[in-house]
């Protein structure tokens, strides 16, 4: 029977482990690709995890459609076991139960079944493994994971049937180990999948695969192009793993290209033989840091603020939620002036171990490999993350620099004694108007060595001070980090679309572009575009929309472009300065998009805005300023003598809090665990 096609609409980010032994002779190099030749029989083994994936979008059955385009040659099959969805979108695979099939040919056909089970058990994957090898042996094998993927902590295949039950590294470290041994059965092993390039599954895979296919990003909703790399394949099978991988790669920047979605696109070809250089230069940096620590734990605010200046993947803010991976290569640039020689020993081990690689236009700094850092401050989850890293010293540091103990095995490793104590920050944010009518924060510099990021918060105030709608996040400021002052660069504009202000928050700020986050609703859904702003170009870019991060831990392979006659509506978050009324989302009008929508700065409306400072210290925990209230009139900011005012009448509040007029709120944000409080102080008379 043969299955529908389906537009794909969803994103799966791919991570292809491509094994081949390569040995460090020139010699038996050259020996080990002759050893491949055209008449050597090739399988894929896929894992393929539907999930909501294929029940919203029919994103797995619009790849086996495309795998069913490639007529293969009898050396060449594919093995297929399929699970993990609600629903199908063809009326041949299955719900209720576990289903294996073949691919040969031109023909699918169903050769195995067993009970419903979950996609995320390692039972399950196990079996796969044994049937397969039972049933399929070959010269040359693929290992390929298709569903959702969440990075290093998080894993993949996330069984919508079993509450995103996933695979994380160590229950596939353990399948793998269950069932080859001391065996290395593939020439490649790759995911399909969102974020999984990262050094943790290149150390899990480095025994049992000779290359790794992979993203270290999400992937956008086209996914890989199985038409393209699988008949590349087919005219092919002497080609080896990294030749394969390179196909992968050209093929799904193909696909990008076509469905609009490679903007942001990374995908890699690691040569796991490589592994364990990587790891060793990420261990001898945490060695550095460490060691650092021991006299001086400002090295921990130093190194955050390297990592939120590195490129980092899977969200990482508020809104979207954290998956907190970052590129390796990218990190150690920052970070050249904290970790010394060891930013050389990590480009040069990353240049050997990464053959090939695309990146989109705003991800272009991805090396190949990414690494955990906690963006989040989450304890939990930098816990876990040390449970399964691929060495002690650098997560060590990671929990140490969040607050967490570190092990006296982590210090004698790296040669350490004793580290500081690691605190966030208690110090004073003093805000003021300087001569020149910006709004300025002073810090004292001896607090400073606690914190990782400043940013402002901007909102608008309705004209009878009843209510506030908040427009969002950047960090538009002139920094003075030696003295800890900061000023306001604000020009009074904002981001729009069709007009309308949006709601923006910075997620990632380059010497070359930024990015932001936008929430929308797209069709009737949760959405966030992603925009970015271009220093060379000047100017503002829509890269796509995604559905961001869930509470499991999957990030969305949903990212794709915004079509002719989609419904959106641009989503604010308000609150009522009348009583204790908890924040609220709140969707604009919907309108239907047109191909000559942008997103550009406008001037702002006429209207009363409050502007505060956050500071993010290196524990997660924000901490905000008061609040400087702005007029804006005809274009013109007039905001000195309102805030000369208001920090007359705060201290007059702070003696007679019963009966002045001042109100106090506070704005909840939870996730992941964490709660962020903004404590505000508003003159309901007269301030403005």
């Amino acid at each position: 029977m043969e299955i529908k096609k389906y537009q794909k609409w969803t994103a799966l980010v791919l991570v292809l482990c491509m094994l081949f032994s390569m040995t460090g002779c020139a010699d038996e190099e050259k020996e080990a690709k002759q050893s491949f030749s055209k008449e050597d029989t090739w399988v894929v083994y896929w894992y393929l995890c539907g999930s909501d994936l294929e029940s919203n979008y029919g994103a797995a059955t619009a790849d086996l459609n495309e795998m069913m385009q490639v007529k293969l040659p009898e050396n060449v099959k594919v093995v297929i076991q399929t699970g993990g969805a609600s629903k199908w979108q063809n009326d041949q695979v299955k719900t209720d139960r576990i289903q294996r099939y073949e691919y040969s040919g031109d023909t699918l056909t169903l050769k195995d079944e067993t009970e419903q089970a979950s996609m995320g058990d390692p039972e399950t994957l196990k079996g796969f493994l044994n049937y397969a090898e039972e049933n399929y042996p070959a010269d040359h094998k693929m290992m390929l994971f298709w569903n959702h993927g969440g990075g290093s902590v998080s894993g993949v295949s996330f069984d919508e049937n079993y509450e995103m039950d996933s695979l994380v590294l160590d229950e596939l470290s353990a399948v793998m180990k269950d069932v080859y041994g001391d065996k290395k059965p593939f020439e490649v092993v790759g995911f399909d999948t969102c974020l999984m390039a990262t050094v943790d599954t290149a150390n899990v895979f480095q025994n049992y695969a000779s290359y790794m296919v992979a993203s270290e990003e999400t992937e956008p909703g086209n996914g890989w192009l199985y038409s393209g790399w699988l008949s590349k394949l087919a005219k092919n099978p002497a080609m080896n793993g990294a030749e394969l991988g390179k196909e992968i790669c050209d093929s799904f920047k193909q696909g990008c290209k076509q469905a609009g979605t490679d903007a942001e696109i990374t995908l890699s070809v690691t040569d796991l033989s490589k592994t364990p250089a990587v790891i060793e230069a990420l261990q001898n940096m945490g060695k550095v840091v460490l060691k650092k620590a021991e006299k001086d734990s400002s090295v921990c605010a130093e190194f955050a603020r390297s990592a939120t200046k590195a490129e980092n993947y899977g969200g990482n803010n508020d809104k979207e939620g954290y998956t907190n991976m970052v590129d390796l290569g990218h990190l150690a640039q920052n970070a050249e002036g904290l970790i010394g020689e060891s930013k050389a020993q990590i480009e040069k081990a990353l240049s050997d171990a990464i053959v090939y690689k695309i990146n989109g236009d705003y991800r272009r700094h991805a090396s190949g490999l990414s690494v955990y850092y906690s963006y989040d401050g989450n304890q939990e989850s930098a816990a876990r993350y040390q449970q399964i890293a691929a060495e002690n010293i650098y997560s060590s540091f990671v929990n140490y620099s969040i607050g967490a103990n570190i092990s006296d095995e982590a210090l004698s490793e790296s040669g350490v004694g004793e580290v500081q104590e690691v605190s966030g920050f208690d110090g004073d944010l003093e805000m003021s108007i300087n001569e020149n009518d910006y709004i300025q924060l002073n810090i004292d510099p001896a607090k400073l060595d606690s914190i990782q990021s400043i940013a402002f918060n901007f909102a608008y105030i309705s004209d009878d001070g009843k209510a506030i709608v908040f427009l969002g996040k950047d960090n538009d400021l002139e920094c003075d980090w030696e003295k800890g002052v900061f000023q306001d660069n604000f020009r009074g504009v904002w981001g729009s679309i069709n007009d309308r202000e949006c709601y923006m928050e910075l997620v990632y700020e380059g010497d070359d572009y930024n990015l932001y986050t936008v929430p929308i609703k797209l069709n009737g859904e949760d959405s966030y575009l992603s925009v970015a702003y271009d220093y060379e170009a000047k100017d503002f870019y829509i890269l796509g929309a995604t559905s961001g991060v869930d509470e499991s831990g999957q990030a969305g392979k949903d990212m794709r472009p915004l079509k002719k006659g989609d419904k959106v509506s641009i989503v604010y978050y308000a609150q009522s300065l009348e009583g204790d009324d908890e924040i609220q989302e709140m969707p604009d009008e919907e309108f239907s998009w047109k191909e000559s929508y942008q997103f550009k700065e406008k001037d702002l409306p006429d209207g009363k805005y409050a502007f505060t400072y956050e500071v993010t210290d290196i524990t997660g925990k924000s901490t905000m300023s008061d609040v400087a209230f702005l007029n804006l009139k005809n274009g013109e900011i007039n905001s000195n003598k309102i805030i000369e005012k208001l920090q007359e009448e705060a201290k007059e509040f702070i003696k007679n809090a019963e009966t002045s007029p001042f109100l106090h709120f506070f704005c909840r944000f939870d996730r992941k665990r964490r709660i962020y409080q903004q404590s505000m102080i508003f003159w309901e008379h007269g301030i403005f």
